[in-house]
């Protein structure tokens, strides 16, 4: 293709036109600009200087001069609520469900603000009936997700099964799960043992994997006196979650001990703790030895342990096994050795949520600091961490 000479004087005219739109869209600008009370670039001005608070303040002035200003209400309305003004946030988006110049879609928009302002003040009550209002318009799905959220906060578990079924894309079978594991406890606790068993049948439904469902199952088992189907429940927990078996270990054994087969729960244990190495096991472990071969026996086991997966917690245990056959003149020694120890271990003895990483010294199926479902593992904090 042969370049033609007259082609040259596009561009000078693409040049022209480019120059045009430019300066449409400066004027557009500088117009739009003028229109906007002086307190708005004033606070834009605070926050490029790091002065939140008193931006805060430009802006509710700027509101005040130019009520048109719907986008910088909303904008004023989360920041205040995600400091935690939650009065301001509620007033603010009030004022705006009061207008009756407010197109639908804003007027929905400004409502779920006011709930997400109700939600972040723990007015539950307030929020879970605007958020009811809600479930059949267009922000449908993110208030089922907040109905979801103030009905696990309410522990409404029945209510929280039905939204969380009209959720399949946010609310996992696991979560459901839980939800009838929670009914089953509550059951539990009414020695309603049937109510309690049939909703642990609908949570391994939902969830085959539910170690909390086995667990609970054996407890009812045992409760009711029906020994081997209990250890049967919690036994399954070894295809469900080995880990898990640091939990009942101590329930294993009880169970065992029932029906005086205590030997047979010894080496059941002491099977677990050679395949899925735990703190908790061991320690169940030790007792059980200790009572039955004696503390150099007791001290033995501990030591191979050690061995096979040396951790300060074992050590401390180690410690502990040895000074119940040491010699009068070396127990000051050890006892030392044991308070220098525990020192360091009492913060190494906790349960660790993998999603927030929240610590606490007792085992929780939902995290109380992020609210996770089964987010904590149930190893002690220092074990999880030297897991590969």
């Amino acid at each position: 293709m042969e370049f033609e000479y007259w082609q040259l004087l596009l561009f000078p005219l693409f040049f022209g036109l480019g120059w045009a739109a430019a300066r449409i869209d400066i004027r557009h600008l500088v117009r739009e600009s003028r229109a906007l009370p002086r307190s708005y670039f004033q606070g834009l001005n605070f926050l490029l200087n790091e002065q939140p608070d008193r931006a805060i303040e430009a802006f509710v002035e700027a509101v005040r001069v130019d009520p048109e200003t719907i986008e910088l209400h909303f904008a004023l309305g989360s920041l205040f609520r995600r400091r935690g003004e939650t009065e301001r946030a509620i007033r603010m988006h009030q004022n705006l469900l009061e207008r009756e110049d407010l197109k639908q879609d804003l007027k929905l928009q400004a409502l779920a603000e006011l709930g997400h302002d109700f939600l972040k003040a723990g007015l539950l009550d307030r929020a879970e009936e605007i958020f009811d209002k809600l479930r059949e318009s267009e922000l449908a799905e993110d208030a089922k997700r907040n109905l979801l959220e103030i009905y696990q906060l309410e522990k409404d578990w029945e209510k929280a099964i039905v939204i969380a079924s009209e959720l399949p894309d946010f609310a996992s079978h696991k979560e459901i799960a839980e939800y009838h594991c929670e009914l089953a406890a509550a059951e539990m606790i009414r020695s309603r043992h049937d109510l309690a068993a049939s909703h642990l049948q609908t949570a391994l439904g939902r969830n085959r994997k539910c170690v909390r469902a086995s667990l609970l199952q054996g407890d009812i088992a045992f409760q009711q006196e029906q020994y081997d189907a209990a250890i049967d429940s919690w036994q399954r927990i070894e295809q469900q979650g080995p880990t898990y078996l640091a939990l009942v270990a101590q329930r294993l054994l009880d169970a065992f001990r029932k029906l005086d087969r205590r030997e047979e729960g010894l080496r059941l244990l002491r099977g677990y703790l050679e395949r899925y190495p735990s703190l908790d096991l061991l320690d169940v472990v030790f007792q059980l030895v200790l009572e039955g071969d004696g503390p150099e026996a007791a001290y033995r086991l501990v030591r191979d342990e050690l061995k096979r997966n040396p951790t300060l917690l074992g050590f401390d245990k180690l410690l502990e096994a040895r000074l119940l056959f040491a010699a009068p003149e070396i127990r000051p020694d050890l006892d030392l050795a044991k308070a220098i120890v525990q020192s360091y271990t009492r913060r190494l003895a906790r349960y660790r949520c993998d999603n927030c990483g929240f610590k606490a010294r007792q085992f929780y199926w939902r995290c109380p600091a992020c609210g996770g479902w089964e987010t904590y593992s149930p190893k002690r904090t220092e074990e999880f961490d030297l897991t590969p």
